[in-house]
Parts: structure tokens; C-alpha cells; sequence
């Protein structure tokens, strides 16, 4: 029997549609999972992502480290360690990462997330 067991480093990072540095964690199109997806989110100091929506998808961050500012549709408010965030789908959002270390998070999606998902509403710098 396959250990169900992925190791962090076996994953190499990748630049999503809104700017943030992505590790896929456990995605279905890699590691057998069908209804969601998992990743680790690096925003760098000074950075912002774009301003972005997911049409189908649910998100849910939580933040592992760093802290920053999130903005979710018309309201923007402090993120950190511990914190974590419900995106529904639909709801415009960014994060800019305030704090002169990396902001970290875990990315839930559901259904999985999908670049063809993202609908970018405004640059990221």
C-alpha cells in the first residue's frame, strides 16, 4: 500500500495568476485528492497581490507567518500568525504583506484551485 504522505520538498513553487509564490501541497492533478486543494502561500516583503476573484472557488487562509493586510471586498484589516480568513466564491481579494519578512499561509480550496478560476481585477506590484 502507497503511503497517502507527500513531502514538502518533492513540490516545486510556481507564480499564480495573482503574484503569490505558490507550493502545491496536495492538488488532485498531483496527488490523488478530488474535492479540494492545499497550499503554502509566500507573499514577499513590500509585495502585493493582484486584486483577484475566484468565481467557483472557496477559499480559506490561514497565516502561518509575517504579518500583512488583507483585503476582502469592500473591507481591509490586519493579518498574522493564527489568523485565518473565509474567501466565498465570488469575493474580491488581495493581501500585501506590510512586514519586512515573508508572509506565509495555507491555502484551502474548494473545489480545488484552477488558474481558470481567477478572475484578475487589478495588477499586483
Amino acid at each position: 500500500m502507497t503511503l497517502p504522505l507527500h513531502k514538502y520538498n518533492d513540490t516545486q513553487p510556481f507564480i499564480t495568476e495573482d503574484g503569490s509564490e505558490i507550493r502545491e501541497l496536495l492538488h488532485p492533478r498531483h496527488h490523488g485528492n478530488r474535492q479540494q486543494s492545499l497550499a503554502e502561500a509566500t507573499v514577499y516583503s513590500g509585495r502585493r497581490t493582484a486584486l483577484h476573484r475566484h468565481r467557483n472557488s472557496e477559499e480559506i487562509y490561514h497565516f502561518l507567518a509575517g504579518q500583512g493586510t488583507m483585503t476582502l471586498g469592500e473591507q481591509s484589516f490586519a493579518v498574522g500568525p493564527g489568523d485565518t480568513v473565509l474567501i466565498p466564491p465570488g469575493t474580491p481579494h488581495r493581501l500585501h504583506n506590510t512586514w519586512p519578512m515573508e508572509l506565509r499561509l495555507l491555502c484551502c480550496c474548494s473545489p480545488a484551485y484552477d488558474p481558470a478560476d481567477t478572475e484578475i481585477l487589478e495588477a499586483a506590484d
